[in-house]
């Protein structure tokens, strides 16, 4: 007797491979037969017409706190995505917790009116706390650079000792001891971007010697800082010298200065896969990303210490001066002020959903001192006009490219229905079907499946799914391909995609008939072996 049957299914099985018609058996969790299959079964589903694929692995999620939240989060398992991979860009906000790492989650907790005892500082606690909870989809975490850092040197702006460097691997160690999978960097952040490449080689090196992936927002994807391609060769460079699996996160041109030049960008990963490194990116396919306003507006300089070390320096009138300048320096980069479009801010929801130069023309006063303003009543998020869609579409054909969303599990009512976010939340894998599979057929059914399943499990060293293959686990997805599609917009993000009619997370029915069934079968998984 199996738990589930699947007969006629066109099988694309996340390897890459021609799709084929066949039988799919699952038990206790687990794909069990493909092939006919001739015994019983609790539930048999005719999949005549439709593919079955594995379930989709988002590599690059920020959706660590979103099940603490709802646990019934649904944007993303409506896109037939099961398993997402948290604490990217060097944030895992949710462990480990000391110092200013602390005092960021209780700010994000207060916020969101979250009722949750915080009764973890480890990595371990917290992943205890997610599996108490439960979840949509599986969740695996990442241990952050940049939280790592906090919970040592707050943001102070300098080299640690070493002793502080020691307490920082020792930090990252007892993370990936306890379960998280990789380790990241976001060091176009601070406080991140205070590092020397050494230090974050010294911490790389602790990942690479546990196994685990190391995923990286580089020191720049565009102009600024050191320019891409610097920003680019120092993510090789720790991968050479440590030999770490490295993931380049959401892989782009930003900014004008480099548009144009994705292609100079895919040869220069592709001449470190030919030189024998473990490396490639993700990417989400939409030409606007997203950040918090600082990262996206202000000097790091200005940075230094946190947010009431930012408000005495711009207290100063010269120093305030020096900010304008900076953030004048950072629009430019962009189409102007009209660039930068409020997705989130508390203290004044209208503004969400306006961009800078309205809000400036609102308050009578020019784009940067209206930033300044805004960041003095509290702190928001922007969606960036920061990209050309043919780099776009040039990065979405290299096939060494997951799809992934840079994005959190939302839902379209409760607290996570909140603002404008970005609608790659709510769109980015049912978007790359539409656009690049159907629409401009750069990239086949087989290859799109497998940049969304077996090439991310790879990544990510997972020997248990990402395929639908005897053993692995039962993340099935069931969708007619011709007919998904996202209907997220940058106006109105809160709409779930459609097309995708049946989902099991670990042989659980979560989506069926395209409506949700309310089921939190996702798993915390805390070893590659799952």
């Amino acid at each position: 007797m199996f738990d589930l049957v699947i007969r006629n299914a066109n099988l694309v099985d996340g390897t890459g491979a021609p799709g084929y018609s066949t039988d799919i058996a699952v038990h206790a969790g687990r794909i069990a037969v493909i092939g006919r299959v001739d015994g019983d079964a609790e539930e048999v589903v005719d999949a005549a017409g439709k593919t079955v694929t594995p379930g989709f692995i988002d590599l690059h999620t920020h959706s660590d706190g979103s099940f603490l939240l709802d646990p019934v989060a649904d944007s993303k398992v409506r896109q037939g995505v099961t398993l997402e991979l948290m604490g990217n860009c060097g944030m895992s906000f949710c462990a480990p917790l000391g110092g200013m790492a602390r005092e960021y989650l209780d700010d994000w907790l207060e916020r969101y009116e979250v009722d949750i005892a915080v009764d973890w500082t480890g990595m371990g606690g917290y992943l205890d706390a997610l599996e108490g909870i439960g979840s949509t989809v599986n969740l695996a975490a990442q241990v952050g650079h940049g939280t790592v850092r906090q919970n040592v040197l707050g943001m102070d702006a300098r080299a640690p000792s070493g002793d502080e460097l020691a307490a920082m691997e020792r930090l990252v160690a007892e993370s990936l001891d306890d379960g998280a999978l990789g380790f990241s960097t976001g060091l176009f952040y601070t406080p991140g971007s205070y590092s020397l490449t050494d230090e974050v080689m010294a911490l790389a090196q602790v990942a690479a010697d546990h196994g685990a992936l190391y995923s990286s927002h580089l020191r720049s994807e565009g102009a600024d800082g050191p320019g891409m391609m610097t920003a680019y060769e120092e993510a090789l460079e720790i991968g050479r010298r440590t030999g770490v699996r490295v993931e380049l996160s959401h892989v782009k041109c930003k900014g004008s200065p480099v548009w144009g030049r994705a292609n100079d960008l895919l040869e220069l990963i592709e001449k470190a896969r030919r030189e024998g490194l473990d490396v490639a990116g993700d990417q989400y396919p939409y030409p606007r990303s997203s950040t918090a306003m600082t990262g996206a507006l202000f000097p790091k300089w200005v940075q230094e210490g946190g947010r009431e070390a930012v408000l005495e320096r711009i207290s100063d009138s010269d120093t305030r001066a020096q900010v304008r300048a900076g953030i004048d320096y950072n629009i430019g980069l962009y189409k102007g002020p009209e660039a930068f479009t409020f997705s989130s801010y508390a203290p004044e929801p209208r503004y969400e959903g306006m961009d800078l130069g309205q809000i400036a023309d609102e308050l009578g006063v020019e784009p940067a001192e209206a930033a300044l303003q805004i960041y003095e009543r509290g702190t928001g998020q922007v969606v960036l006009a920061s990209l050309r869609q043919d780099d776009v579409d040039t990065i979405a054909a290299a096939p060494f490219i997951s799809v992934a969303s840079d994005g959190n599990s939302l839902r379209t009512e409760g607290p996570l229905s909140a603002g404008v976010p970005h609608p790659r939340s709510y769109g980015t894998n049912a978007r790359f079907f539409s656009e690049y599979v159907n629409k401009k057929g750069s990239v086949s059914l087989e290859s799109a499946v497998y940049r969304m399943t077996g090439l991310p499990a790879e990544r990510l060293g997972l020997t248990k799914r990402g395929r639908i293959s005897p053993g692995y686990a039962a993340d099935i997805v069931l969708f007619d391909p011709d007919v998904v599609v996202d209907k997220a917009t940058f106006d109105n993000p809160h709409q779930y995609a459609v097309g995708i009619d049946e989902v099991w997370v670990n042989g659980v029915r979560a989506i069926a008939g395209g409506q949700p069934t309310g089921a939190t079968a996702g798993r915390v998984l805390r070893s590659r072996e799952e």
